[in-house]
């Protein structure tokens, strides 16, 4: 079977939130989507083991933030990558509360939607959630949304391992030990979040550019997608 495939399906890229009495929390979702006009319900595919799943059957409402183009490495790794169960992931970003105490992030997003849960329906290993929107509004209408094809293709992401559309890769080699040499143009794999970085594309949004081998990048360089360290990447053939 060919699962490139399943990448022609169009999806886009969002943060979905909630809050209890004890905490705020959020994920990146790429599974968002309207399923009725009348009444007007969003619908989410959230991973049984992801915090955020318990939060929201606990407290019946969720917020969807839309992710625009040009949002930060950062706030996709704050909210993709790590767990809320360690992180206050509300921390360091730009947020509001609406009047049921709903957090929606606005950081990076071009509209967003909040919801009161309705149904939910089990998927096996994700939850189907469905809600009634609240409320919405648009952040900035100049923008335009970050789609799963920009995101793979134009800036190399992945989706977390937690995420409905995520495919384990094949193509990956044995870890190499510290001393082993490899070619100037050796791609190199994110072991954390399968991120590939391609010499001949660099990273230019740390200043990295195209040309520049993986063992010439800066010991303080973090993947651009979950910000893991240069350490934890391993050469990839693909």
């Amino acid at each position: 079977m060919n699962t490139e495939a399943f990448f022609t399906l169009t999806y886009g890229l969002y943060i979905v939130s909630t809050q209890t009495k004890k905490k705020k929390n959020g994920y990146v979702a790429n599974t968002v989507f309207q399923v009725t006009a009348e009444p007007q319900q969003l619908a989410i595919s959230c991973n049984k083991d992801n915090f955020t799943a318990q939060m929201i059957a606990e407290s019946g409402f969720f917020s969807v933030s839309v992710l625009e183009q040009n949002a930060s490495k950062e706030i996709i790794s704050r909210f993709g990558y790590k767990s809320g169960n360690d992180t206050d992931k509300f921390e360091q970003t730009a947020f509001f509360e609406s009047p049921e105490g709903i957090p929606v992030v606005t950081e990076g997003c071009l509209s967003w939607f909040t919801c009161r849960l309705v149904k939910t329906t089990d998927m096996g290993t994700h939850l189907l959630f469905v809600g009634e929107v609240l409320d919405g509004d648009v952040v900035d209408e100049h923008k335009m949304p970050l789609t799963y094809d920009y995101y793979r293709k134009a800036r190399h992401g992945r989706s977390p391992k937690n995420a409905p559309t995520y495919i384990k890769p094949e193509n990956k080699k044995e870890k190499k030990q510290p001393e082993t040499k490899t070619s100037v143009g050796q791609k190199w794999i994110c072991t954390v979040c399968d991120h590939i970085y391609d010499p001949a594309e660099g990273d230019p949004e740390a200043g990295i550019a195209p040309g520049t081998p993986f063992e010439s990048l800066p010991d303080d360089w973090t993947c651009p997608v979950c910000g893991a360290e240069k350490g934890d990447f391993e050469p990839y053939e693909g």
